[in-house]
């Protein structure tokens, strides 16, 4: 991208409204050249800790849940109960983030959810526990993570080299994969052999043992220009910052789309195993970890090679289409070795895209806006996921499966591919902080 004289970033967010100056804060420079810096390194082993914690905790709810009540219905509802408030108040959530001491809000938001969970546990150890205190606990969990993710999400880029973003995405993001694996691994072997009261304690106080490590975090102050705090209209500075930029603009709608048909082409999946003789949940065990290794693996990828910006589209581009041509012909071959192949490689091409598309957004946005300005992308790109739950369900009933599979990641491709025709969506990919502009991105 041309390196040029274009407005500042300053300018380009004090012309979001009219008469209305709210100016990025000067970005504080990191002191440690290197990513596994004291900082980082705190935020990501107490993320571990909570994230397995997370895992496990979700494997002993679903076995308490089913022995509990037999209820698939319920089940489902106490996990929405955790989704649906994240997506509901994220954008309000990310506005009150942007003015808040960060490193407070994620102590105070770990500590909130560690004691829901801690109080669920002592509940069961007493045999008081009922359903409707693990909805309540379900709906806080949820509550405090619309604070928490925004959160982590602003504070990374403050408290990591600008070049080693990328990097650092993919090391959280190798986090919750990795946890995810273990925890599916081990979560059914751990309830025959603690139980569920023990389980619920040991993620709640993985929570607290988090808000502890976050506490000797150093993580800059967002210094605000502006004024006075009006909730409001930071709320509407939020979205127009998103609006303005096509390359974001384009970027989340088109983030939006795939989220949906992909949703539901993986959710099919489980079914169409079910249904086909020689592979049942067996085979789908392990695709779906060679899917989960294959993420692995692009985001060690990420992590591991710095890879410059100039050519950073071309991948990720060329990693979009791989992944989602991967994932249309895999119900093609009900066959579990080349269905293990095609997962790993949509897996590993998938996360690059992902790592990239994170790592961009983060320097991108100003300082003082990210905090709304994530929450809102969060909003938009999976506000449609429990649609595309409630629609799989339905067309699986009326359509056979390996044809809607394949279906629905082929309109994923159509939905990609005319990203390379968007001059502003190949300047965010490829956005260079020392050396290009936002208006590169408009």
């Amino acid at each position: 991208m041309p390196n040029g004289t274009a407005p500042s970033a300053t300018a380009a967010v004090a012309a979001i409204e009219p008469g209305v100056v709210v100016e990025p804060a000067p970005v504080v420079a990191v002191d440690k050249p290197r990513l596994w810096n004291l900082n980082f390194y705190l935020l990501w082993q107490g993320q571990l800790v909570s994230a397995l914690g997370d895992a496990v905790y979700a494997i002993a709810l679903g076995f308490w849940v089913l022995n509990k009540t037999g209820s698939t219905v319920i089940m489902g509802t106490l996990m929405a109960a955790s989704s649906l408030p994240r997506v509901a108040i994220a954008p309000f959530a990310g506005v009150l983030v942007d003015r808040a001491d960060r490193k407070w809000m994620l102590v105070a938001m770990d500590m909130v959810r560690g004691l829901a969970v801690v109080l669920v546990g002592v509940a069961a150890f007493t045999g008081l526990i009922e359903v409707w205190m693990v909805l309540v606990a379900g709906i806080i969990i949820g509550i405090a993570s619309a604070f928490f993710n925004p959160a982590v999400s602003s504070t990374m880029p403050d408290i990591v080299p600008r070049g080693s973003i990328v990097q650092a995405n993919s090391a959280f993001a190798m986090l919750q994969t990795g946890s995810g694996v273990l925890g599916n691994a081990a979560g059914g072997f751990l309830f025959q052999l603690l139980g569920a009261p023990l389980m619920f304690l040991a993620n709640g106080i993985s929570y607290l043992v988090a808000a502890v490590a976050s506490v000797p975090i150093r993580v800059p102050k967002v210094r605000h220009e502006a004024a006075e705090f009006r909730f409001f209209r930071d709320l509407k500075t939020g979205l127009a910052f998103v609006w303005q930029y096509r390359g974001i603009r384009y970027m989340v709608l088109t983030a939006a789309a795939l989220n949906f048909f992909a949703v539901i082409g993986i959710t099919l999946f489980l079914p169409l195993f079910q249904r086909t003789p020689g592979l049942g949940s067996s085979g789908y065990g392990i695709v779906m970890a060679a899917l989960t290794g294959g993420m692995f693996a692009g985001f060690l990828f990420t992590s591991a090679r710095k890879i410059a910006y100039r050519i950073r589209f071309r991948i990720f581009y060329a990693c979009g289409l791989f992944s989602m041509a991967c994932a249309a012909l895999m119900p093609a071959w009900l066959i579990v070795p080349v269905m293990v192949a095609l997962a790993a490689a949509f897996g590993a091409t998938n996360a690059v895209v992902n790592s990239f598309l994170s790592a961009t957004m983060a320097t991108a946005v100003p300082q003082n806006l990210r905090g709304k300005v994530f929450s809102f992308i969060g909003t938009i790109a999976g506000g449609l996921t429990p649609l595309a739950f409630a629609a799989g369900g339905a067309l699986a009933e009326v359509l056979p499966l390996r044809p809607l599979i394949a279906a629905t990641f082929v309109v994923t491709l159509f939905c990609f591919a005319p990203l390379a025709l968007s001059r502003p969506t190949r300047a965010l990919i490829n956005y260079d902080p020392d050396a290009d502009t936002l208006e590169e991105i408009r």
